[in-house]
């Protein structure tokens, strides 16, 4: 029925009731909530889970630090065992050769790394009375900061440089030396992992009865492979550079030791970030200690920061490309999350498992989110 011009209209609001006396319903619809409580108990299950593997992995280290080493240096030598495995020798017996030349070229290092180590050990009285008088150049800034500490109403008075003390010295090699038990366990599971790895593999893609998972499977055990065989060789280039540059540093600028501190330096850059910079500090010391100047004493740390510069920025990114570079946040925090978890060998497999699970994330967690507009 159509409404008379003279006739009032009233606003949807104020309409009366139907003719049953049932109001008119809400127009507003509730709106379901954006976090269910499914999923807060999901989350809160998976957050658990993962505490509980990060505790197992802390308290169970004499096992699964062996292991896992094992089996990621094991990945990354497989390829080497497959090449033998072509120019027919047998797989069993490539593994051990592999291993022994590994084992061979590792104690190479630490024999030259060792030697004046131990040399400088029993010299550790004497070359910290050396360092401290080398370093009397900072007692006046020193006295000047605890002038100002005791303003400001700290207790400390001391002046001068104190020299620390060297009790740290046999906790940091308990620290560092893992036990026989811990060797033996890496090396056998070394040898197995690498003459078994075929049959690993094998096993691994018919565990799934379906062809598209078996695929999957198979193509992330070869990317794995692939990678993880690629950033042991190339890296281990980079740092046998790294270490014969080092050492050409040293002979040039008269450090002694140049062959151990060369090897060092190939050694400590496994390391990412960490390593460098330790070995930085290592030269600083090594040169006060060694030469009357503190111009000569810091020649070989300026020019071995020059060569680290060049081979993080430009060198390294060069040669291993766009396929095998990682996110440097992501690398640090992996480092630091490792090194925390497993100490020194944690921080060598900081890298290695961040490909690997960048790896997995990118086959079982493909990005399908539609991309965002371009400013």
């Amino acid at each position: 029925m159509r409404a008379l011009p003279g006739d009032r209209v009233l606003p949807r609001e104020h309409e009366p009731p139907r003719e049953n006396g049932t109001p008119l319903p809400d127009s507003a619809i509730e709106q379901p909530p954006l976090i269910r409580r499914q999923e807060v108990v999901a989350v809160a299950l998976a957050g658990l889970l993962l505490i509980a593997a990060i505790a197992a992995l802390y308290v169970a280290k004499a096992f699964f630090l062996p292991v896992v080493l094992a089996f990621v240096i094991g990945t990354m030598l497989s390829p080497a065992a497959g090449f033998l495995e072509r120019i027919h020798i047998p797989r069993a017996v490539g593994s051990v050769l592999i291993v022994a030349a590994v084992t061979a070229l590792g104690a190479f290092i630490v024999g030259l790394i060792s030697a004046p180590a131990m040399e400088w050990s029993t010299r550790l009285p004497e070359l910290a009375g050396r360092l401290k008088d080398k370093l009397h150049v900072f007692d006046r800034p020193l006295a000047l900061w605890h002038e100002l500490q005791a303003m400001l109403g700290s207790s400390d008075g001391l002046t001068g440089l104190q020299m620390p003390k060297f009790d740290w010295v046999q906790p940091t090699l308990e620290f560092l030396s893992p036990t026989f038990t811990e060797f033996l366990l890496f090396f056998a599971t070394l040898v197995l992992f690498i003459a078994s790895w075929k049959d690993l593999r094998r096993t691994l893609i018919m565990t799934f009865g379906d062809r598209g998972r078996r695929l999957r499977t198979l193509r992330i055990l070869n990317e794995i492979e692939e990678h993880l065989g690629g950033y042991l060789l190339t890296v281990t280039m980079i740092n046998a550079g790294v270490g014969i540059a080092t050492g050409l540093i040293c002979v040039l600028t008269g450090m002694p030791n140049p062959a151990g501190l060369g090897a060092l330096a190939a050694t400590l850059n496994y390391i990412p970030i960490i390593g460098p910079i330790a070995m930085f500090f290592v030269l600083v010391i090594v040169g006060l200690v060694s030469f009357p100047t503190l111009a000569g004493a810091l020649m070989a740390p300026l020019m071995f920061g020059i060569l680290t510069f060049f081979e993080g920025h430009f060198i390294t990114p060069t040669i291993i490309g766009r396929k095998l570079a990682l996110n440097a946040l992501a690398v640090l925090l992996a480092l630091a999350f490792w090194t925390w978890l497993w100490g020194p060998m944690g921080a060598f497999l900081s890298s290695p498992l961040l490909i690997v699970a960048s790896i997995l994330k990118e086959h079982l967690m493909p990005d399908e989110t539609p991309q965002l507009p371009e400013d």
